[in-house]
């Protein structure tokens, strides 16, 4: 069928062909319509049957593009017909042969001045020298979908991403810094040094984010100021265990870089460290320990098994992690041999008194907290579950 478009008086004979190509044979595969289609009504048609088939196909787009281009030329005048042609064909030369064959069927319905192309993809645009050869081509329009599926969900999510302001935070104020700083590093620094130093920090800042370091230092003062008013013991262990661990770390770093650990190599520096700052550092958690423990006691509501098993523990691992290091340290840097009770102990011999020295001590805290607590170590989960879903329940209910 064949539709002519009148929009008023004609001021000339001049007719279009308005050309909808297909290379593709999407019409014949998804829409299951022979081409070549032609006329408004027919076409109009072939809109509908392709996007019930397939709404996500472009080719809805290209028909819709023929039929108001047809529209466009009608309103100003010119006689317009709007017709669909596709190749069909398991190769690409019987797809160009179908081509060609449907548009002669096109051209043999009437006389056309000239044609308008409509293609929406690289492959369709092969087919413009074939309508070339045969009718004057006087424009090709090139359908481009404007917000295609993938884009478009990035589009939103980027949108709802910038609208976060807890994401912002997060992630584009530490790349900003990073950015910021990096010409001033270039400036004084090699390359090398200032892209280390920025990934250094874009890498810190999003583990403090990450971690939930920012929420503990958020409510690090309001804890501080409820301790203190409470006058909780744990406040001032706290502090001497922060002393302690400081201690530690100092004379850990000067065991490390002193002549016998710095010489020997990086390993042996770092088993002298940890060798030196081994005690100190469980001095320190067992300090904290023991002001936490004493606090339950003040409250004179029981202890509890965790805060009993604390300090074996603390001690436990204490003694693992120095054994191991003096184990190294004797095969390693010709440390002096344990001796104890007149007995010098070998390396080996080392390690596994202060390993089975570390599981007795952990075995004596597990059955001193068994003996004064009653409460076990599967009553305080369940009470800290509980103690989470009754939180839960009190934000729902505001």
């Amino acid at each position: 069928m064949v539709a002519f478009f009148t929009g008023g008086a004609v001021r000339s004979h001049v007719t279009t062909l308005v050309l909808c190509v297909d290379r593709s044979n999407d019409v014949g595969r998804k829409a299951g319509v022979d081409t070549p289609v032609v006329g408004w009504e027919a076409v109009r048609s072939l809109v509908t049957d392709l996007g019930l088939s397939d709404p996500e196909d472009v080719g809805v787009n290209s028909l819709l593009e023929s039929l108001r281009v047809a529209r466009d030329l009608s309103d100003e005048g010119e006689e317009a017909v709007v017709a669909v042609v596709s190749g069909n064909g398991d190769s690409a030369v019987r797809a160009d042969r179908a081509l060609a064959r449907q548009l002669d069927e096109v051209l043999a319905t009437r006389s056309f001045d000239s044609a308008i192309v409509v293609i929406d993809s690289s492959s369709d645009e092969r087919a413009v020298p074939m309508v070339e050869s045969r009718l004057p081509v006087d424009a090709v329009d090139r359908v481009v979908v404007r917000q295609a599926r993938d884009l478009e969900s990035t589009y939103y999510l980027l949108k709802q991403f910038m609208a976060d302001e807890e994401l912002r935070e997060t992630v584009l104020v530490p790349i900003g810094i990073g950015l910021l700083i990096l010409p001033a590093l270039l400036v004084y620094f090699s390359p090398v040094i200032a892209v280390a130093a920025v990934t250094t920090l874009l890498g810190a800042a999003l583990l403090y984010y990450g971690l939930g370091v920012d929420e503990v230092v958020e409510t690090a003062p309001e804890r501080a100021r409820e301790a203190l008013y409470s006058g909780q013991v744990s406040v001032v262990t706290y502090v001497a265990a922060l002393g302690l661990s400081v201690v530690g770390v100092f004379l850990g770093v000067l065991e490390a870089s002193g002549e016998g650990g710095a010489a020997a190599g990086e390993f042996v520096a770092a088993m002298s460290f940890l060798y030196a700052a081994v005690p100190w550092l469980a001095l320190a958690a067992l300090t904290a320990s023991f002001g936490r423990l004493l606090d339950e006691l003040i409250r004179d509501e029981g202890v509890r098994s965790p805060y009993l098993n604390l300090p074996f523990g603390v001690l436990s691992v204490g003694l693992l992690f120095r054994g191991f290091a003096g184990f190294f340290l004797e095969r390693e840097a010709g440390w002096a041999a344990l001796r104890l009770f007149g007995h010098t102990f070998t390396a080996s011999e080392r390690l596994a008194v202060f390993v089975v020295g570390s599981i007795a001590l952990a075995l004596v805290g597990v059955r001193v907290a068994a003996s004064v607590s009653d409460e076990t170590f599967d009553d305080v989960i369940d009470e800290a579950a509980s103690g989470r879903t009754g939180d839960t329940g009190g934000e729902s209910g505001r």
